[in-house]
């Protein structure tokens, strides 16, 4: 009988690796799993975080292991890259940091004491993805590692890191049936195992199980019959968030009434399919897919999570109203499908094959994709594989890439002929693309309003798509702004205030739910995460754009104007709680509210009720001294506090840490342009746009024709940076390796400072 041990106590570890010992090490420090080496430097900024190979020791005693004829080392997750040693000897290497895999040390492990050493390394190569990307490489054993110990026969544990069991369920929806358990629907499942040294005389027993552990269907058969269909009558379908019904398929290899081996999985009976016009159908239904992406990093922990941190995620994730998930950008934790197995979320899994087309890391592609799809299969959650991440950003019309997607394609629909396949196109990428063909549907990230552009230009982007391409489901994978603590009564594009993300995504949400034909939108991100090489908004090392904190300690003012449109429970949220000191004698107050009515008090005054369908209630409100705010919804009240001042408090004001040059250094002559103007209008001034080529010129001169920091300077591509300011635009460069000196960024504004507008 199978037992599963779990070795996250106590490994020796250290970053300085010359050679494996060959004893158990004392000097070094001893870590308990999950742990990662860049939980500290790789959220500080400066994009200077420590890549390279460190090296996890453990001993184990034969003696103290489960008496089995074999023995498997599980590992749940290591970044990027592993190698394994048993007793000095090299027995394993793996590539590919967010999947499970598996290393046999049967014959490796000798009597008494053994020495486990895994080499871990997330070092720059141009062979294992991700490589270039918006997110920190945590290097680590991030995840727990097991011991598994098994009889000669036994499922297979070499089948891509997957449980060796395969669950595909087909459905018969009932007709006319509106009940959201569809009790006259009917369910063939079709349960389907991989095995190692089967015997004469072995059996497999098949079961399917309820939800309240009721044995539902059943069969037994020869060993080698490693595929059956059982029926399932008046079956309960999974029916997303309103009705996450779960099954569970177990088998067990037996010989007489000995257990040798078995394993199960929980599944879920459901039917959905992806219309270019009708967007998402779950059980024959329309379903609405509105929600967010996730990275599976936090402050201090880097991505080695505990079970907490991921329920906590969900938790939140399931306050909003989200429908759905996109797990981005690799494969996350089993703990983690499971969670949204159970709480009804409909999910996007994808590989990190991402930003960057690397010709020699194509067969990592292949080999990751496996793994996705082996280890995910069962997951009712997922809908959808995603084959990439805006590759095309520098590999437009790559044949190389093109053949890669096809390939990747075809490989998934091999593995899985019940999903569909995506992918997140970046932007800039023309919708006649052809890798853009390749996929059953498409999402694009869009960033119109933070990127450059404005808000108003997402809807009908999409408009044009469907027009254009309206045999294809089209969706939107990313978009978002960030946000900290700073703050204004005048919000504007890239000041990074909490006002602006609240304005940017009441925008958004008009334009996308008023498009039906959307297949999903994923906000781009729930939580603020580890990004590095990011040094902007005045905290480095964070991409902030989440809609709640990286410690998860705060809901930021845009968190509630999704939960207003997605939540069914009742509430009522004043924004801009942080913002206390005003400077206006009448200010604006914005409520969210899932409620018909909102009424607004002012130190204990009602100054009005509003009515609306929209979510979002508006008030002007009198500012004078201090004043309690308090909004009533049903029976639902939130409060908070304004102050009048009569100087703006600075502290709202974005100051950047480590720039080159603030806010407060560049001079703006009245009628003149300056480093705060946006391009595109500095480029209506035939001197203005005489400077601008200049200074284009000198930023693709070092990149090759054509190109700026890795990007197509393509007519897209244009059209965003227009909307950007200079000074924003120099700034978000600089991550990208294009650097400015701040004496070259005085004297740019000198010379703009002499053209008149």
């Amino acid at each position: 009988m199978r037992e599963i041990v779990n070795l996250n106590y106590k490994w020796a570890y250290t970053k300085m690796v010359e050679e494996v010992p060959e004893t158990m090490p004392v000097k070094w420090d001893f870590v308990n799993l999950p742990h990662s080496w860049n939980n500290i430097d790789g959220q500080d900024g400066g994009n200077d975080y420590y890549r390279g190979t460190c090296l996890y020791v453990k001993e184990l005693d034969k003696a103290d292991l489960p008496i089995a004829d074999q023995y498997y080392l599980e590992f749940r997750g290591a970044n990027s890259s592993a190698e394994v040693y048993v007793n000095g000897s090299r027995l394993a290497q793996h590539d590919g940091g967010y999947s499970t895999w598996r290393v046999n040390v049967s014959e490796a492990l000798q009597d008494g004491k053994n020495l486990i050493a895994v080499a871990v390394d997330n070092s720059e190569n141009d062979r294992v993805y991700p490589q270039m990307a918006d997110f920190t490489f945590y290097g680590g054993l991030y995840r727990d590692v097991n011991l598994i110990a098994v009889n000669n026969s036994h499922f297979d544990l070499d089948y891509y890191g997957s449980q060796g069991l395969r669950v595909t369920p087909q459905i018969k929806l009932a007709d006319n049936e509106d009940d959201t358990k569809n009790k006259n629907a009917s369910a063939a499942v079709e349960i389907e195992v991989f095995l190692n040294d089967i015997k004469p005389g072995q059996e497999l027993v098949y079961s399917v199980i309820d939800g309240g552990g009721v044995v539902v269907a059943e069969y037994k058969t020869p060993a080698d019959e490693t595929a059956v269909t059982l029926k399932v009558q008046s079956a309960h379908l999974w029916h997303g968030r309103q009705d996450p019904y779960l099954y569970t398929a177990e088998v067990m290899l037996v010989s007489g009434e000995e257990i040798i081996d078995n394993v199960s999985t929980r599944f879920g009976l459901r039917t959905f399919a992806i219309d270019p016009d009708q967007g998402f159908i779950l059980n024959g239904r329309s379903y609405p897919l509105r929600g967010v992406s996730r990275h599976q990093d936090r402050w201090g922990f880097g991505n080695a999570l505990l079970p907490e941190h991921h329920e906590e995620d969900m938790d939140l994730i399931c306050e909003m109203g989200a429908t759905t998930i996109r797990l981005a950008h690799y494969q996350h934790d089993q703990y983690f499908y499971d969670l949204c197995d159970e709480r009804g979320m409909v999910v996007w899994a994808e590989i990190p094959y991402i930003s960057k087309h690397m010709p020699n890391a194509r067969d990592n592609t292949i080999s990751q994709m496996r793994e996705l799809v082996a280890q995910n299969y069962n997951h009712p959650s997922i809908v959808v594989w995603g084959l990439s991440n805006e590759i095309s950003m520098s590999s437009t019309n790559n044949d190389d890439m093109i053949e890669n997607h096809k390939t990747l394609n075809d490989l998934v629909h091999e593995m899985d002929t019940t999903r569909l396949t995506t992918i997140a196109c970046v932007s800039m990428c023309d919708i006649n693309d052809p890798y853009v063909q390749i996929p059953d549907v498409v999402s694009y990230n869009h960033y119109f309003g933070w990127y450059g552009g404005d808000t108003s230009m997402n809807g009908p982007w999409f408009d044009n798509f469907h027009a254009v391409h309206p045999n294809i489901p089209i969706g939107c994978s990313e978009y978002g702004c960030e946000a900290l603590n700073w703050h204004t009564s005048n919000p504007e594009q890239g000041d990074y205030t909490e006002e602006y993300q609240a304005y940017y995504h009441e925008e958004l949400i008009k334009q996308f739910w008023d498009r039906p034909y959307l297949w999903a939108t994923h906000v781009w991100n729930m939580f603020d995460f580890g990004a590095d090489a990011r040094n902007e908004g005045g905290e480095n090392g964070q991409n902030h754009k989440g809609l709640v904190t990286f410690d998860r300690k705060y809901k930021k003012d845009s968190f509630y104007a999704y939960k207003a449109w997605l939540s069914d429970d009742a509430f009522v949220h004043i924004c801009g709680k942080r913002y206390v000191d005003r400077v206006e004698d009448t200010t604006k107050i914005t409520v969210y509210s899932n409620q018909p009515e909102v009424e607004l008090f002012v130190n204990g005054r009602s100054i009005g009720k509003q009515d609306g369908s929209k979510k979002f209630f508006y008030f002007e409100v009198p500012n004078s001294g201090k004043s309690e705010i308090t909004a009533v919804a049903g029976d639902c009240r939130d409060m908070s506090t304004i102050n009048k001042v009569d100087k703006f408090n600075e502290a709202y004001k974005l100051r950047e840490k480590g720039a080159i040059l603030n806010w407060f250094d560049i001079t703006e002559p009245e009628g003149y342009f300056s480093l705060n103007d946006k391009m595109s209008d500095i480029m209506l001034s035939p001197a203005g746009a005489a400077i601008m080529q200049g200074l284009m010129s000198k930023m693709t001169e070092s990149m090759g024709q054509d190109k700026m920091a890795g990007f197509e300077m393509n007519e897209n591509m244009m059209k965003m940076l227009g909307g950007f300011t200079l000074i924003r635009l120099t700034g978000l460069l600089g991550m990208t390796g294009v650097k400015f000196t701040r004496e070259q960024l005085l004297e740019l504004n000198s010379q703009l400072n002499q053209i008149k507008k």
